[in-house]
């Protein structure tokens, strides 16, 4: 199968699930192209992308502007520019008699000048839901028709979904082919603003096992404990309450450590809150670190917390590869009643989950924890067990070819035709040249 991955920024190291999909379709022999707002270097990035030399299949599609004056001079030059690489492809992605007003978008016309050299497509697969209205327009100058399949993974599914409001996707629904989400939590939303639940399956974000070895934690007396957070420092992670709960239990807990590896705009009010709070000889911020040095930090820890919450923009998160990546290593984990973290943490057998944006509780799980070591085994045991069994990467990856396989062989049952009542009465008068093609339906 040859499929294209479209997603907003590409590599992106807190984004792995996209890396993980697209390696495990190259090494069952499939062609994987990514289209990306954003080339990143590779200094911060995977070292599969390099390995599997990704950024030379990366292509970088081209900036839509917001404002439609803009769209519009922008558009007429890349027409102008690009016609002659593939005519058929420009002139369908101008079909008005097929797509109504949805062509004054111009969105057709910027996917073709991303898409005009290259070779037909089986599966578009968009990465969150905010790039399907890219998925749709590849579909629509692409020739054989490709299948589209969209991922729900967090943002697109809550803050956006705040933003834009619940019928932001009305028309996506109807267009694209199959959905997935990364967790229950997520579908059940999906389908309650309006996909049909035959249309929508369940694919979780996986991880390799086999690259984290599981070593069971325990304490001595007077012996340093680590205390492992790992995530961008934005609010939805909620770092600031685990710090708080630090400096709670420190008084009773001296040999207590914690790091907080990553970077973000909300590392220097982090910086302000340990110093005021006097725990500067206890809670650390890391820094960026890279996926080894990472992976080596959480090897020599004991605990892990992840206090994720909502934030004010709606974000929210499904579960956190970070705190799979803990589990397999055998760290009993702390976390929230989150979005979908209560179907990887099972509270009381693997972890401890508390509400969010609360302190206390946090707290009191980091002292119950310390006071408890005699439970950090049973519960990296039952981690572990939960990862493998649940988010084990290559029965993901089996089970997302099984998918494509099943969407190629159903008969289409989208429409990328404009909705009713949006074909351009001037359509009607402008008869549409029959040797451009037609999009199968």
């Amino acid at each position: 199968m040859r499929i294209a991955f479209i997603v907003h920024e590409f590599p992106k190291l807190s984004e792995t699930f996209v890396l993980n999909q697209a390696i495990g379709l190259i090494e069952r022999g499939h062609d994987v192209d990514i289209y990306t707002h954003e080339i990143n270097g590779t200094e911060q990035a995977h070292p599969d992308v390099n390995k599997y030399g990704l950024l030379d299949h990366t292509y970088e599609l081209p900036i839509m502007p917001y404002s439609l004056f803009l769209r519009v001079i922008l558009a007429l030059w890349l027409l102008v520019r690009n016609f002659h690489r593939n005519p058929a492809m420009f002139l369908r992605s101008l079909n008005i008699g097929k797509y109504g007003i949805q062509v004054l978008g111009l969105r057709q016309i910027f996917a073709s000048v991303a898409l005009a050299d290259k070779a037909p497509y089986d599966i578009i697969h968009s990465q969150f839901g905010t790039q399907s209205f890219n998925a749709v327009s590849f579909a629509r100058v692409l020739q054989p028709t490709p299948k589209t399949i969209t991922t729900f993974r967090g943002y697109d599914i809550s803050a956006f979904l705040k933003k834009k409001g619940d019928h932001v996707y009305n028309r996506i629904f109807k267009q694209i082919d199959f959905f997935l989400t990364n967790s229950d939590f997520f579908c059940k939303r999906v389908i309650k603003i309006g996909c049909n639940p035959s249309k929508i399956r369940v694919n979780r974000s996986g991880l390799d096992c086999s690259q984290y070895t599981f070593s069971p934690r325990f304490s001595h007396p007077d012996q340093v404990v680590k205390l492992v957070t790992t995530g961008r420092l934005v609010e939805k992670k909620g770092i600031i309450y685990s710090i708080q709960a630090v400096a709670k239990v420190l008084p009773n807990h001296p040999n207590l450590r914690y790091l907080i590896i990553g970077d973000g705009p909300l590392k220097e009010d982090f910086q302000h809150l340990i110093n005021r709070l006097g725990v500067s000889h206890a809670v650390h911020l890391m820094g960026w670190k890279n996926v080894r040095e990472i992976v080596d930090i959480l090897a020599d820890s004991d605990l892990f917390i992840a206090p994720s919450v909502t934030a004010q923009d709606g974000d929210q998160d499904a579960p956190i590869n970070v705190l799979k990546e803990a589990m397999a290593l055998g760290m009993p984990v702390i976390s929230t009643w989150h979005g979908g973290i209560p179907e990887l943490v099972s509270h009381g057998v693997s972890g401890l989950l508390a509400p969010e944006r609360d302190s206390e509780t946090l707290a009191e799980h980091i002292d119950y924890l310390m006071r408890h070591p005699e439970q950090w085994e049973s519960m990296g045991r039952a981690g572990r067990a939960m990862v493998e069994k649940h988010y084990n990467l290559t029965d993901l990856n089996n089970q997302l070819i099984e998918l494509y396989d099943m969407i190629l062989n159903t008969p289409q049952t989208t429409t990328l035709t404009a909705d009713s009542g949006l074909i351009s009465p001037l359509a009607k008068l402008l008869p549409w040249p029959t040797w451009v093609g037609k999009v199968r339906q």
